[in-house]
């Protein structure tokens, strides 16, 4: 794992009970567990949370990537392993640190969370040990802020006595036919030989492994990939309010520009982001480029239109109340039709049907939902558990996540009215005068 312009650290006798230790039990770090254990690695998950510590001992997950079916036989047969204890990363080879980057409620940076385990990880720390930051992050944490902690904390050097470096990750939950084994890996290490060493690991497990110069652009890379989706969905998103001026069905639009062999990505309206990144990660950027005196407009922008498509979806299903019921949004029931982030998953973290019915409640409607994936969910004062589908026993229905296990037949027929954001039932091949599309 060395180049011949650099010495890598000396590794230790491999005598110890696991090999690669994950900082970080959650949708990145379990998956990334069951490929490493499946490529024959000895791997243990670290974790403060006891509760999440004892299910995988016992291999029941509690991530929809990775069944329990799967966890039990690794944890049966290949020895992975769960602990609340940092002392085990001392004989390990390498320490993946998988672990939530949010924003403040300034909207800022929240790097807390990492440097907190930096600083235990550090602790830990010895000569050869390769430490590879997966949270998504902006352009110089892992040299500017993870590097000093690891260095204070150990009395170690990065490059001479250990190893660093920062590899995103890419994980689309609910997605099949991409997977962390799948996804190629992109990796950047403070050196030449971090980066060698970053790219072994990783390439024991991985299918595909992209060796970038630096750790600033790999973490740059990662917000790339997200800002891009967050533009173009804000511009789809734009496109959708203007066609319902025009009186065009957008959706029929984008599945028409989709028939170019070339130059056309298609991208889907809908009531906002969700989810882990695109949501938060464009902000990361923003942040950092006013450190170089450079406002990031495009990206900004793009930021407005979809933080503002939930408020818009609250206008649209009072428009379709007004004009196709002759009700009032005040005091109509309205059932919304998932709660998670995208389809046929359980995430609902950042979804824009939260925001929804945070709105739709504030203008005085009477909301409850229905997602087979959600039993419940509680956020800002929000607290609310499923309803059976029973879409017949409210003024409007609204579409805000198109399960695929929803009978969206049946769901039109029984309603009175339904408000659909993703057009679902477009998809479906259904055409209704009770149906208001976004």
């Amino acid at each position: 794992m060395t180049t011949p312009e650099t010495t890598a650290p000396e590794a230790p006798p491999k005598t110890a009970t696991y090999e690669v230790a994950i900082v970080g039990a959650g949708y990145v770090g379990v998956p990334l567990a069951q490929v490493f254990a499946e490529a024959g690695r000895r791997v243990v998950l670290v974790d403060i949370d006891e509760q999440r510590v004892e299910r995988l001992r016992r291999g029941q997950s509690y991530i929809e990537d990775v069944s329990s079916e799967t966890l039990a036989k690794l944890v049966a047969d290949r020895g992975l392993g769960a602990t609340t204890d940092y002392d085990v990363l001392r004989d390990v080879d390498a320490i993946l640190i998988a672990l939530p980057t949010p924003l403040s409620k300034q909207r800022e940076p929240d790097l807390s969370i990492v440097l907190d385990a930096g600083a235990e990880i550090g602790r830990r720390l010895r000569r050869g040990h390769l430490v590879v930051l997966e949270s998504t992050t902006y352009p110089g944490t892992t040299r500017e802020q993870l590097l000093p902690v690891l260095e204070r904390e150990s009395g170690l050097v990065a490059g001479s006595d250990f190893h660093l470096a920062f590899s995103p990750e890419r994980v689309d939950p609910g997605r099949v036919d991409w997977t962390t084994k799948t996804v190629p890996k992109v990796v950047g290490g403070i050196d030449a030989a971090s980066t060698e060493a970053a790219a072994a690991l990783y390439g024991s497990a991985v299918d595909t492994i992209h060796r970038v110069s630096s750790p600033e652009a790999a973490e740059l890379t990662k917000l790339l990939e997200n800002i891009y989706r967050s533009v173009n969905i804000a511009l789809v998103n734009e496109m959708a309010q203007l066609c319902d001026r025009m009186g065009i069905d957008i959706w029929e639009v984008v599945d028409a520009a989709a028939t170019k062999p070339f130059g056309f990505a298609a991208f889907q309206p809908g009531p906002g982001l969700g989810g882990h990144c695109i949501p938060i990660d464009p902000f990361y950027l923003t942040w950092k480029a006013r450190e170089y005196d450079f406002s990031t407009r495009f990206i900004e922008l793009a930021g407005e239109v979809n933080q503002n498509m939930p408020y818009y979806c609250r206008s649209r299903v009072s428009q379709a109340l007004n004009h196709g019921a002759h009700k009032s949004l005040a005091g109509s029931r309205v059932l919304v039709l998932g709660v998670a982030y995208k389809a046929d998953i359980s995430d609902w973290r950042e979804s824009p049907a939260v925001k929804l019915i945070e709105l739709l409640q504030n203008a005085g409607a009477t909301v409850e939902y229905h997602d087979p994936h959600v039993p419940a969910f509680a956020s800002d004062g929000i607290d609310l558990a499923s309803v059976p589908f029973e879409p017949a026993a409210y003024d409007a229905v609204v579409i805000a996540t198109a399960h695929s296990g929803i009978d969206y037949g049946e769901l039109v027929e029984d309603a009175q009215l339904v408000v659909d954001l993703r057009n679902a039932t477009g998809r479906a091949g259904i055409t209704s005068e009770k149906v208001w599309k976004l």
